[in-house]
């Protein structure tokens, strides 16, 4: 399994407009923030829109906004929109693709994998990488604290 530009670049998306809370983001912002081809960043912002992850807001300070509360959004939901399949191998997508399904002492790995990702992209939430991005943002200790400690 390989997660994309496009799976990456669509999450980072996702939080820089999730944190302009009811407002719209422009995309040119989170082009420059993200430091991502806006030109790329349109395609991936229209699949986000029309799975209506996401609304645009048209006139001179439009851009996109959360079409659906950061809580219900998914990593799975958006990885599996802009990837399709994450199954590690072929034949977890479908048996027809491997004439060893069912008699394969490796399928089992291979599915174990499949559901561990899966767990953890359904876990993860935009509200959770959002609370991760504002910790990230937050000033470092003063160095007389942090020595202190």
């Amino acid at each position: 399994m390989w997660i994309s530009t496009r799976a990456q670049y669509g999450m980072r998306a996702l939080v820089e407009i999730a944190l302009s809370g009811e407002g719209p983001t422009s995309l040119k912002q989170v082009a420059e923030r993200q430091g991502i081809s806006q030109h790329y960043l349109e395609q991936i912002v229209a699949g986000l829109r029309r799975a209506g992850i996401v609304e645009s807001v048209r006139g001179a300070y439009g851009g996109y906004r959360m079409a659906r509360s950061i809580t219900e959004v998914t990593a799975l939901e958006v990885v599996e929109l802009m990837e399709g399949s994450l199954a590690p191998v072929t034949c977890i997508d479908s048996a027809d693709n491997c004439e060893r399904t069912g008699h394969c002492s490796t399928e089992g790995l291979w599915r174990n994998v499949d559901r561990a990702v899966r767990n953890v992209l359904a876990k993860t939430t935009l509200a959770d990488l959002v609370a991760e991005r504002r910790l990230l943002q937050l000033e470092p200790l003063p160095t007389a604290y942090a020595a202190a400690r």
